[in-house]
């Protein structure tokens, strides 16, 4: 027992060898590394891309691996030291949607703010992700894994950027307080979102300055001599 004991504790040459290895196959993330070169972060964005098409193009159904990598320009064994399954890529890829596009102005007037993120949220509607999060309405409800992803990701940083802008108005004094919590404030984006989903008419900048001055701003103000 004494003897078992000590090759517990104490590895011999042997045992630091099998110990060695068994480390090695971990990657730093804590992730399985299956070999081969290591992983190029690099090529991330441009797989992402290849993903957003595709959504696009085909759907989530009809999107496979082997169709990502054609897409991408890269060998199977790149997507697949990235995602074990298409349900992850496309998690991952909602997830970081939007995250480049969605700015946080602070330009000092109310206006000119809604007026950079509405544009910006016409800019990624009318791009790659806008076009990639419309083929992915229909099947949202039945993959709550990709629900969530969406809910966390683009939605979440749409919803805070403009909860910031309205914030730093209220702080400002040119709208009152509570508004950045109110329908006001919703109906810039919703009003945006509205006409993407439902009647297919054109989205850009002229349709943003008509949200502005014809509804958003005149309820903002008439909130603040309440």
């Amino acid at each position: 027992m004494a003897f078992l004991g000590h090759n517990l504790l104490v590895p011999n040459r042997q045992q630091s060898k099998v110990v060695v290895m068994a480390t090695s196959t971990l990657e730093t993330d804590g992730r399985p590394n299956r070999g081969g070169r290591p992983r190029d972060p690099s090529r991330d964005g441009v797989i992402r891309a290849a993903i957003l098409r595709l959504l696009a193009e085909v759907g989530y159904n009809a999107l496979t691996m082997d169709a990502v990598a054609a897409e991408a320009g890269v060998g199977k064994a790149t997507i697949y030291r990235r995602w074990r399954t298409k349900s992850d890529l496309v998690v991952d890829t909602i997830a970081e949607m939007n995250r480049e596009e969605t700015p946080t102005p602070d330009t000092g007037a109310l206006d000119e703010d809604l007026r950079v993120l509405l544009r910006s949220l016409v800019a990624a509607i009318n791009g790659p992700t806008g076009a990639a999060s419309h083929s992915l309405l229909s099947t949202l409800p039945h993959q709550p894994a990709l629900a969530e992803a969406f809910r966390q990701g683009p939605l979440a940083q749409w919803r805070t950027a403009l909860a910031t802008v309205w914030e730093q108005a209220e702080a400002r004094g040119e709208v009152g307080p509570g508004t950045a919590h109110s329908a006001v404030a919703q109906a810039a984006s919703g009003l945006v979102v509205q006409r993407w989903l439902l009647t297919g008419e054109a989205l850009d900048d002229e349709y943003v300055e008509s949200v502005l001055q014809t509804v958003v701003l005149p309820l903002a103000r008439a909130a603040a001599r309440t």
